[in-house]
């Protein structure tokens, strides 16, 4: 018996198409545009442990280490931003390009530091590509997908910061035995291998319909759409609507129509920032909101700083601190496999929320036993040092299998396709932003108020952003595109402000009559 999937054009139910082999082809395309993500998290997992062996080879402090780790979500907002105007201006695909093209040499530049300030210029490069990979591989990702697949598929950015992260871990472990000056440049360096393997795939992927029909290519779009869609009716469903977004006349079929008229980038954040609707005001502040509290309930803290953290709970061992951390990697990197079959089947809302009430009751149990080891004369403690670990595990799992991906999936399908690439670099750099905050803080931070009472804080802002989740986020799974508009009033507004200038318009004439 045929399943039975929502219908949005006519609100009703209707028996779900039958599956295309093109649905490989838009898996295949997700896949190698979701894979420059993996490379901001090959930089969050080596960086965890190249931090520690950094810190003895150039003598450098606690402080400039804080600087050193969190400094690249800084950097990385340049990249964000640019990357909104790049991917209107040359197209999504080669963004990506770029975007690989810039971590290269970021990472190449780490691995022949040799000094502080050196280091620091490596990261300021690529910082900028990670920048760009961060906006750029939901919004491919979300205009390439169909709806019917579309949260399994925007999933992918998130499995791949995942799967940076163990091999940033795994590159920690395997170069930790060579002399200390040699291994962390080695950690560094070899992150420059994936982004050639990257670029050079991502030439074999079309471009993004969306970004095609803005340029008046119908006819490349169509056939873009076409291997993308479970049916060819819904290829052309897609196709209307993202005319109809465009402002192209509904029964233009041409292949080659003038390319409608841009937003100026003006434009844009006026309407986005200055003289915002009701309704985008709602979707820019969902999407903001959503990608803050992923940063600031402390995911960056646990990965970044958890050898540290092991250490103050009670492992000492540097072998054994990078085996332990390798765990983590593992925990994470399959979590979010389970989340990506989720996504779909169970709907965005109640995996954030189950996702979000796991991570709260793991940073009360973290901060526990830290706050019990810390209290305890001789700092050893069993069952407290198998809480931490415990803890820590259990909060990247449910991260992972929530907050994490559907962070990305929710931000790039609510945005409307005239916002949508600079209202994702706006998304982007608060979370580049908070989460720069949170790394370069945490050390300072822990000795302010104890390790303890900074995992309690976190699940002090976990706690908050499960209300806003609950209060905000309305379930967008199985929706087109274009019918997040409908959901979110975006449409209704643009329609009234067009109704309203024409209105404006015919009244002026009427009086110079």
């Amino acid at each position: 018996m045929a399943a039975e999937v929502p219908d949005h054009s006519h609100r009703g139910m209707v028996a779900a198409p039958a599956k295309r082999k093109s649905k490989r082809f838009a898996f295949a395309c997700a896949m190698l545009a979701s894979m420059t993500s993996i490379l901001l998290g090959y930089d969050i997992g080596v960086m965890s442990g190249a931090a520690i062996f950094i810190k003895d080879d150039l003598k450098i402090s606690d402080t400039q280490v804080e600087i050193l780790l969190g400094i690249l979500n800084l950097y990385s907002l340049v990249g964000s931003y640019a990357a909104g105007f790049t991917s209107d201006w040359i197209g999504r695909r080669y963004t990506i390009v770029f975007a690989a093209g810039i971590f290269f040499v970021g990472a190449l530049l780490m691995g022949f530091a040799v000094n502080y300030a050196f280091l620091m210029f490596g990261r300021f490069v690529a910082g900028i590509g990670v920048g760009y990979a961060l906006m750029i591989a939901p919004v491919y990702t979300a205009e390439v997908a169909p709806a019917s697949s579309r949260g399994f598929l925007t999933s992918f950015p998130e499995v791949f910061i995942n799967s940076g992260i163990l091999l940033g871990y795994v590159s920690n472990y395997g170069f930790a035995r060579l002399r200390e000056s040699l291994g962390w440049r080695l950690m560094l360096g070899v992150g420059a291998i994936p982004s050639v393997f990257l670029a050079l795939g991502v030439l074999a992927m079309p471009e993004s319909p969306r970004w095609l029909v803005m340029q008046g290519r119908l006819g490349d779009a169509r056939r873009v759409l076409d291997m993308t869609s479970d049916t060819p009716e819904e290829a052309q469903l897609r196709l209307d609507d993202i005319k109809a977004a465009a402002g192209i006349p509904e029964g233009c079929n041409d292949d080659v129509v003038p390319a409608p008229k841009k937003n100026q980038g003006g434009r844009v954040w006026r309407e986005l920032l200055l003289r915002p609707t009701p309704a985008v005001r709602r979707v820019l502040l969902t999407a903001v909101g959503i990608h803050f509290f992923q940063q600031a309930s402390g995911i960056d803290s646990v990965v970044l700083y958890s050898p540290r953290v092991f250490q103050k709970a009670g492992i000492h061992d540097k072998n054994k601190l990078l085996g332990t951390t390798v765990a983590v990697g593992v925990t994470k990197t399959l979590f979010i496999l389970v989340a990506t079959f989720l996504l779909d089947r169970i709907g965005r809302r109640p995996l954030l929320l189950s996702s979000t009430g796991g991570m709260i009751l793991s940073l009360a149990g973290l901060g526990l036993g830290l706050t019990l080891i810390d209290h305890h004369p001789d700092g050893q403690l069993r069952w407290a040092v198998v809480l931490c670990i415990a803890s820590i595990l259990a909060y990247v799992a449910f991260f992972s299998i929530g907050l994490g991906p559907i962070t990305w999936v929710y931000s790039s399908e609510i945005l409307p396709l005239r916002l949508r690439a600079q209202g994702a670099s706006i998304a982007v750099a608060v979370n580049r932003v908070t989460s720069g905050v949170i790394t370069m803080t945490f050390i300072s931070l822990y000795k302010a108020i104890t390790i303890g009472g900074s995992f309690f804080l976190y699940g002090g802002i976990a706690a908050l952003a499960w209300v806003f989740f609950f209060a905000c986020l309305p379930e967008t799974r199985g929706r087109t595109l274009e019918d997040m508009e409908d959901l979110f009033g975006t449409r209704n507004n643009t329609k009234e402000a067009t109704n309203g200038v024409e209105m404006a318009n015919a009244s002026q004439g009427n009086e110079k009559l």
